[in-house]
């Protein structure tokens, strides 16, 4: 090749490259637009974990877009009731919420499906399911009928079962008993006597010292601690068989979610995954060292016996039964949930729970 030949075509190669450098700066430029939404929580900045979730995502479309593509999360009560956050959501009120989709199984349980539901997965579990069993798919043909789309944005792993004034060792001794427990888990244990209570977070500990309640569930130790229900109610069961692993939701309008560029729809696909993941952790860090300083100020813990868990068990499976007679939706996600619950526990009594079993063991013995 000539020199003359060589220059001609490298002279053709940079005219190229400019050119396609004066296309790809309008381009990147157009793939990230100013957006700003709002976002409303279900929960209080006291509870810092769960709230803590927004404010995570947040940070990590920001920090993506160069501050492009913003999210103003907003405290429950700042703009809207907590319990109505989803509600705003979808009324277009804001662009975004925050919050636990069975708040809002009153109008039909189908939202607690996509949260929690008795005896059904753990964390590990529900995650599993939501983003390879389909859930998220499966959960999001419902929301899309409620004017929203949803992504898991957080889960507490399974909670505790809660605090109660004198100990429970029977389902008899179930009856009667005034408790401050809402949704699924409310509608079966009212099956076996207990009178369920409607009463906000901030109002548990009076009621328990008044002794208006006999019983409340809250959350799980590093929740717990902050509001000192052990001082008044010391008896601290477990497990929280009504919230195996209850999945925390973003939900978006769904006009505007689809008004998003494609690359923006991806990139809030991966930040709330990355906060959903960020929250589990947490809790799991945080857990161990509050469940201590409970003990050391009063709680006492306590299992539920296996008689009032099978009696919980198959009095869900009743209400189960019930529900899905009457609802198509619900009897489909149920069903997809129960096929892969059969499964998952079958894998995880193998390697998972012998592991786990071995190390407790180590860890009583005071050997870790």
């Amino acid at each position: 090749m000539d020199r003359r030949s060589f220059f001609k075509k490298a002279g053709a190669t940079g005219v190229g490259v400019a050119a396609a450098t004066a296309l790809a700066a309008p381009a990147i430029a157009q793939s990230n637009p100013k957006v700003t939404w709002r976002l409303t929580s279900s929960f209080p900045k006291g509870l810092d974990t769960i709230y803590g979730g927004a404010v995570t995502l947040s940070k990590y479309l920001s920090e993506a877009t160069d501050g492009n593509f913003t999210i103003d999360v907003f405290a429950a009560g700042e703009l809207v009731p907590g319990l109505e956050a989803a509600n705003a959501a979808a009324a277009g009120t804001v662009e975004a919420c925050h919050t636990v989709a069975y708040y809002y199984w009153g109008k039909d349980p189908t939202w607690a499906l996509g949260a929690a539901v008795p005896f059904a997965l753990n964390a590990r579990g529900m995650n599993a399911w939501h983003y390879h069993g389909g859930g998220i798919a499966l959960f999001n043909e419902f929301l899309g009928k409620q004017g929203l789309y949803g992504l898991p944005g957080g889960n507490t792993g399974v909670q505790m079962g809660g605090w109660f004034r004198k100990e429970i060792n029977t389902v008899a001794d179930l009856q009667g008993l005034k408790m401050r427990i809402g949704g699924f888990a409310g509608k079966v244990v009212e099956r076996l006597g207990v009178i369920p209570q409607q009463i906000a977070g901030g109002e548990i500990y009076q009621a328990l010292e008044k002794g208006t309640i006999d019983a409340a569930e809250w959350v799980g130790p590093y929740d717990d601690e902050k509001l000192g229900f052990q001082k008044v109610a010391p008896f601290y069961y477990y497990p929280g068989w009504w919230e195996g692993g209850p999945t925390v939701h973003f939900m978006f309008n769904k006009a505007k979610y689809e008004e998003l560029s494609p690359a923006y729809k991806s990139l809030l696909h991966t930040a709330s995954q990355a906060a959903d993941a960020n929250m589990l952790q947490k809790y799991d860090y945080l857990n161990p060292t509050a469940i201590r300083k409970l003990v050391a100020n009063g709680a006492q813990l306590k299992p539920f016996s296996p008689e009032i868990l099978a009696a919980c068990f198959e009095k869900s499976n009743e209400v189960y039964a019930e529900i899905e007679a009457g609802n198509p939706t619900f009897k489909t996600i149920w069903e997809s949930i129960k096929a892969f619950r059969k499964d998952y526990y079958l894998n995880m009594q193998i390697a998972e729970y012998n592991y786990d079993t071995f190390m407790m063991i180590q860890q009583r013995g005071g050997k870790l």
